[in-house]
């Protein structure tokens, strides 16, 4: 065995070739200049005692993690912190937030963690360093919202909005107007409390409750200028329209979803479109602004569940029945829509509106002429019509009609009695 080792032995020093270059001819030696290639063998840089600990304190630490072993993370862990004492640490900031992550994990798992060691934990690492402070209070005022203590979380997330550290504050200015949104996401909150505590006369006339007026213009601020912003801001636009149409102000709440929805500096957001919808359909907005916006939301998302208020506008008039059989095919094109009986029945509804015209073959034709190679295997095998058959019976009907229709070139019929195999 010994004898194997040593043959395998990586050679790492070049005096060990030296009988084989003194056995080469003179003249090779003189011409050869290739550089002689780097060991992979690097030894280590020296290691202090202390390192040393810290390193394998560190290493049991996320053993204990993987293990879920938490008591065990949490002793560890008490021992780990003496590495912000290292002067010689040349990324202090990185230990600074191992530590700030690796003690929340555990505290949110360890059976017996309390509030207070969280409190603790946040304020240590607040104040051990700059560069995580913004996001450390963030973080701690979630966690006090989540434990329901708003009115505390508010307080810490106000004092990280005021919060100034020359360059580090210019260099998280997005971070700062995080903050500021959050904080106005938790005056919302409390705004609904204070609703939710109101009497009825408060509710009638909004206005009357100052308290509750006070609570609507502190959020109001920093939601508006979320707008200015781009970005995915779903909650804090959601809250914002809320107060303005208990407030009554309905053409400043539109114009708020109306931006964000069609600003081109945004992000393409599909909620942002149902948003505005469904704003508009509880308002009664006409049936073709109605349209108009849900034929926005088709484009980003076919299988969009709004799309079934989508085809029944569209059924309302004869014109829109060819868009409408293109919606319902779309919705089918993913197979959440599959044993969709709403989506099926609309789809036979529609085909027999359309049999009424001279050139309903070629309209479902040029529909389907994309989809023949591949819709038979999602919607017509033998093992869809073995399910339908036992699950859905009605389903297996209305997909027995349409069968000839949609792919005519099908050889064995979908039916209650014949399942089949095939392409269109």
């Amino acid at each position: 065995m010994d004898d194997l080792d040593n043959e395998f032995r990586p050679t790492t020093h070049l005096e060990d070739y030296s009988d084989f270059s003194d056995n080469l001819p003179t003249k090779v030696r003189k011409q050869s200049r290739l550089p002689l290639p780097q060991s992979f063998f690097v030894e280590p840089k020296r290691e202090t005692g202390f390192h040393r600990s810290t390193r394998l304190c560190l290493e049991r630490i996320r053993e204990s993690l993987l293990h879920h072993r938490w008591q065990e993370a949490a002793q560890y862990m008490a021992c780990y912190p003496q590495m912000l004492e290292d002067t010689t640490a040349g990324s202090a900031h990185h230990y600074k937030e191992l530590i700030w992550r690796i003690s929340t994990e555990i505290l949110h798992h360890h059976p017996s963690s309390k509030m207070e060691d969280y409190n603790i934990i946040y304020e240590q690492m607040k104040h051990s360093g700059v560069k995580h402070y913004l996001l450390i209070c963030l973080e701690h005022s979630f966690h006090l919202m989540l434990h329901g203590q708003v009115e505390n979380a508010k307080r810490h997330i106000s004092i990280a909005e005021s919060w100034r550290h020359g360059k580090e504050s210019a260099c998280q200015i997005q971070t700062t107007k995080l903050i500021q949104a959050y904080r106005s996401l938790l005056d919302y909150v409390i705004w609904c409390e204070k609703k939710n505590n109101a009497s009825g006369i408060n509710l009638i006339n909004p206005g009357s409750n100052q308290d509750l007026h006070n609570c609507f213009r502190q959020a109001s601020v920093n939601l508006k200028e979320i707008l200015k912003c781009p970005g995915v801001w779903d909650s804090f636009i959601l809250s914002y329209v809320e107060m303005l149409e208990f407030y009554g102000d309905h053409e400043e709440a539109e114009k708020v979803l109306q931006d964000y929805a069609y600003d081109n500096t945004f992000p393409s957001n599909p909620n942002a479109h149902a948003y505005l919808y469904q704003y508009l359909q509880r308002h009664n907005a006409s049936k073709r602004r109605l349209m108009n916006v849900l034929k926005i939301l088709h484009m980003l998302v076919p299988s969009h569940q709004l799309m079934l208020d989508y085809t029944f506008l569209l059924l309302d008039t004869e014109k829109h029945m060819k868009k409408a059989l293109g919606i319902l095919l779309d919705m089918l094109d993913y197979a959440c829509w599959r044993t969709n009986m709403v989506v099926w029945d609309r789809l036979s509804y529609v085909i027999d509106q359309l049999q009424t015209g001279e050139d309903w073959k070629e309209v479902v034709a040029a529909k389907m002429a994309a989809r023949k190679g591949w819709w038979p295997a999602l919607h017509f095998t033998r093992f869809h019509a073995t399910e339908d058959a036992e699950q859905r019976p009605e389903l297996m009907q209305v997909k027995a009609l349409l069968t000839k229709i949609l792919c005519p070139d099908i050889q064995l019929t979908y039916s209650a009695g014949q399942t089949f195999n095939g392409d269109c």
